[in-house]
Formats: C-alpha cells, sequence, structure tokens
C-alpha cells in the first residue's frame, strides 16, 4: 500500500488509514477520536495522567489500546495494570529469547550494568525503585496487614 500523504509526524494510506504520533502530554493528546489502535511505547515511563487522558480515545470507536515497554520499577499505571489487571492479554519476550542478541552480549550487558539495570531492561523484571527506603512490598503490607486499635475510638476524647 503505498502512502497517499507523509508528514512529520503522520502518515496517511491509500484506504483512509491514518497513523498519527502524539507527543507525550497529557494536555496535547485531547481531542482525539474513533482512535481503532493506541499504541503506547515505552509505557512503563509515560505519565499516568497521559495514559488517563487517551482512554476516552477508544469510546466511540471500542478500538484497542496496546501498551509496550520494558519495566521501569514498580510503579505507575504500566506496573499496575501489568499486575492487577486481569483483562489485558500479555506478551513477555526476554532478551535471551531474541535469537539476533547473543549470549555473549547479554553476558557483557550484566556485568557493564549490574543486576538490577540489566533484569530490568532484557529480562522484563520490575525491580525496586532506585533510592527507596522502603521496598513496594513492604509499603503495600503497611495497607493490607489488619490491626488493632490500642484504644476505643467510641470512647476516645476530642483534643482541640
Amino acid at each position: 500500500m503505498l502512502p497517499q500523504a507523509e508528514r512529520k509526524l503522520s502518515l496517511e494510506l491509500e484506504n483512509g488509514s491514518r497513523i498519527i504520533t502524539l507527543p507525550g502530554s497529557e494536555r496535547t493528546v485531547r481531542g482525539f477520536s474513533g482512535v481503532d489502535l493506541l499504541l503506547l511505547d515505552e509505557a512503563a515511563r509515560v505519565d499516568d495522567d497521559l495514559f488517563y487522558a487517551t482512554r476516552p480515545m477508544l469510546a466511540v470507536s471500542g478500538g484497542t489500546m496496546m501498551m509496550l515497554s520494558t519495566p521501569y520499577g514498580k510503579r505507575g499505571v504500566f506496573y499496575y495494570e501489568w499486575t492487577q489487571r486481569e483483562r489485558w492479554q500479555r506478551f513477555q519476550i526476554t532478551a535471551d529469547q531474541v535469537p539476533r542478541i547473543s549470549a555473549q552480549f547479554l553476558e557483557e550487558e550484566r556485568r557493564t550494568l549490574g543486576s538490577r539495570w540489566f533484569e530490568q531492561e532484557y529480562m522484563c523484571v520490575f525491580g525496586e525503585l532506585e533510592g527507596a527506603v522502603f521496598s513496594h512490598d513492604t509499603i503495600e503490607r503497611m495497607f493490607d496487614t489488619p490491626y488493632e486499635l490500642l484504644w476505643d475510638p467510641q470512647g476516645a476524647e476530642m483534643v482541640e
């Protein structure tokens, strides 16, 4: 199929299909609708606000959203959708499953990057955030752990 029109950020095909690239800001993507296929590339690095701003684009068309990414820590919409939501079809391909990437290259990358970055960039591992005082799992357990109050809130006096 030959392009009918080509611009710096878009491409229109003979059949009327358009491919449009949009900037990565929730303020600049609003207004598009009837989208059949919405791709969020490097989705782990997309701001949550951008993810939420793009969802209405699919309302009329019933289109499909695809998020493509390597992990970028245990944070954000991509991590949440990958680990918590059932509605997604997931495909995970690690670098050692790609025939054109040699084992020698991957070993050199492991030595150069260290295990944390290597696991994230090449093995699809959602790691802990660098510099975090508490692990993601510790923070999650703080909200999930049952607790017992040390006083009766019904009998507590208000302090002003």
